[in-house]
């Protein structure tokens, strides 16, 4: 993550997204991150963003402390009901107090502190399920101080899903400019090709479909179906699984009504021109789809989760131990996944209504 804070707008912060009739919710990471202090710079620049009310899960004099040792001029109020933190939004940052059992040392995860932020995510989907909540954003977490505690769940979203009983999901990486969703995620590329098959793109790209649909209100998704191959195989000279793998399932999607297109070469699909012509990218392996989005919006990108239940975003980065408590980390991601959030809360609201494509 840049470790820069400009303090500028961004490309990402122009008008709002529409109000909602419930605030978003945020949790706190892992704590010896950079998640209260991008969390407390996002407040600040609140009107600039066009942010909606967020409703923090967190420890209230853990956020004072980080004001304070910052000089930011952030009011926290601890509040009891989520319902709160619209009226109080505009004058002080809302927490739902998590108490902390052991004071968080920048860039030193304590193991004491991990009942408390999966209990922070736990409530996070609890109050988005019952409508408490119109989305949840969540600050990024440190799986090995969670593993240390006993967390038994692979990552943050296999976590998201099994709260959920969500048996696929998926992960999508978003912007301003281009959607992409990898197929196959933090594998070896070796292992990677092995997973791959027809079923598998097929499934992936039904969610995403359905989600473009639901939670990005475009009434006909358009999908991109990268080849695994240069040049999608060239004809079979340069491997075969292009034609027996993924074009069969661009076949079947078709079949079932939905506009995919490929496989198409994965060299050519991500300038300018070819990103207008459809709403995500279904890539086969996890830097297919990662490179192109971090080139064009390494600091705004949103990683999105597709196929739950509930509308969960997240920044496009980690807890950045290196420059925890140095307040100099920039809060643009979490700011454009704030902003995201709150887009798809309101489209799901009004369903089928068309949003435009990424371009």
């Amino acid at each position: 993550m840049p470790q820069l804070n400009s303090g500028k707008t961004t490309s990402a912060e122009r008008a709002g997204p529409p109000p909602l009739q419930a605030p978003l919710v945020l949790t706190m990471g892992e704590p010896a991150g950079i998640g209260g202090e991008i969390a407390l710079q996002a407040w600040l620049r609140r009107h600039e963003a066009g942010l909606n009310p967020f409703l923090m899960l967190d420890d209230p004099q853990r956020l004072q402390s980080i004001a304070r040792l910052h000089g930011w001029a952030v009011p926290v109020q601890a509040v009891a009901e989520p319902e709160a933190a619209i009226a109080l939004f505009d004058r002080a940052l809302p927490v739902l107090p998590v108490p902390l059992p052991a004071i968080p040392q920048p860039g030193i995860p304590d193991r004491l502190n991990a009942p408390a932020v999966l209990h922070a995510i736990e409530l996070a989907v609890t109050l988005c399920r019952n409508g408490k909540a119109a989305a949840m954003v969540t600050n990024p977490i440190h799986k090995a101080a969670l593993y240390d505690a006993g967390f038994g769940h692979p990552g943050h979203t296999e976590f998201l899903a099994a709260l959920c009983d969500t048996p696929r999901p998926v992960m999508m990486l978003a912007s301003e400019r281009l959607r992409v969703v990898p197929v196959t995620i933090h594998v070896a590329l070796k292992r990677a090709i092995e997973l791959l098959d027809a079923d598998l793109i097929v499934e992936t790209a039904r969610i995403t479909a359905h989600d473009l649909r639901e939670k990005f209100g475009i009434a006909r998704p358009r999908l991109a179906i990268a080849g695994l191959n240069p040049h999608a195989g060239e004809s079979g000279s340069m491997g075969k699984e292009d034609a027996t793998i993924v074009a069969p399932a661009v076949e079947r999607l078709r079949a079932e009504g939905i506009d995919a297109r490929g496989p198409l070469p994965p060299d050519t699909m991500f300038h300018a021109e070819a990103r207008a012509g459809y709403d995500a990218a279904i890539c086969m392996y996890h830097d297919q789809a990662l490179i192109p989005i971090k080139t064009l919006d390494f600091d705004s990108g949103v990683n999105v989760t597709l196929g739950l239940p509930v509308i969960r975003t997240s920044p496009d980065h980690g807890t950045a131990f290196d420059i925890a408590g140095k307040g100099i980390a920039r809060p643009d991601s979490l700011i454009a996944a704030l902003r995201m959030a709150a887009t798809m809360a309101a489209h799901r609201t009004v369903p089928g209504t068309d949003v435009g494509n990424a371009q």
